[in-house]
């Protein structure tokens, strides 16, 4: 089961694998993270097993502060890039007092819970101890999650630039099996113009694209993007008017609720 959660202007997303462990993605503006976790996890359930951090901007981790003050969390993953802001500091100060095993990421590394399993395919360099002013685009975690035939994408908040490097990236390797295709696409940047494009969406080739957003001044998802998504054919999820959106696999068939 994986949600995309109705979180605002912001993302968060759920994977439940069929031995009911959990990997949150990102957790979103603010501590409606929470609300929307109780409304799925039973309220005996005090743990997580793994938390991921596409990139430490507000819109993707304040949330995550609450959530590490009320679960248990097991593991947690991001890329470990440095970013000296006061949010930043707060989210140090709850790993040192929640204690997860902190574990940095970059493409080629896996992470497997059960019998899914999750390839990172960026950021292409190690960025863990570094400073880098546009965390968004060149150290953002994207992530192709597979159960059985299925696939996800999760592209973070990346920009065409880094679309651009990860598609010519994936296609330099040379694998036998297609790297970047998936059949669910997690929009990436709230339907951001400066992102989807063309090229990347020919790599990804989903039948169904989710855009997580909320109410926001930006113009998001922007007409541009959302034509490119009609133009592929692609079913058009969004979590400002679909609310939690809910995705089952039985690792052969996909059913959207």
């Amino acid at each position: 089961k994986v949600y995309f959660l109705s979180v605002g202007q912001g993302d968060a997303e759920l994977i439940e694998t069929p031995r009911g462990r959990h990997i949150l993605i990102d957790g979103g503006p603010d501590s409606s993270v929470l609300q929307k976790l109780n409304s799925i996890l039973p309220f005996w359930e005090n743990k997580i097993d793994v938390v991921i951090l596409t990139h430490p901007e507000k819109d993707h981790m304040t949330g995550l502060l609450d959530v590490l003050k009320r679960y248990k969390v097991e593991y947690f993953l991001w890329s470990g890039v440095v970013k000296n802001d006061a949010e930043n500091k707060k989210l140090s100060e709850e790993l040192k007092a929640a204690k997860p095993k902190v574990v940095s990421l970059k493409a080629g590394d896996k992470v497997k819970v059960g019998n899914v399993l999750m390839d990172v395919l960026f950021p292409l360099e190690n960025v863990s101890g570094k400073e880098i002013k546009n965390t968004s685009n060149n150290t953002c975690i994207v992530a192709r999650l597979t159960y059985g035939r299925n696939s996800f994408l999760f592209s973070g908040d990346i920009d065409s630039k880094a679309e651009t490097r990860l598609t010519k990236r994936m296609a330099q390797l040379g694998m036998a099996i297609e790297p970047l295709k998936s059949d669910v696409l997690k929009v990436a940047h709230h339907g951001s113009k400066y992102s989807t494009d063309n090229m990347f969406l020919a790599a990804v080739a989903p039948k169904i694209a989710v855009i997580e957003v909320g109410k926001n001044s930006y113009g998001h998802p922007t007409q541009e993007v959302l034509n490119r998504l009609k133009n592929f054919g692609i079913n058009i999820k969004r979590t400002d008017t679909d609310g939690n959106i809910k995705i089952l696999s039985d690792g052969n068939n996909i059913i959207v609720k």
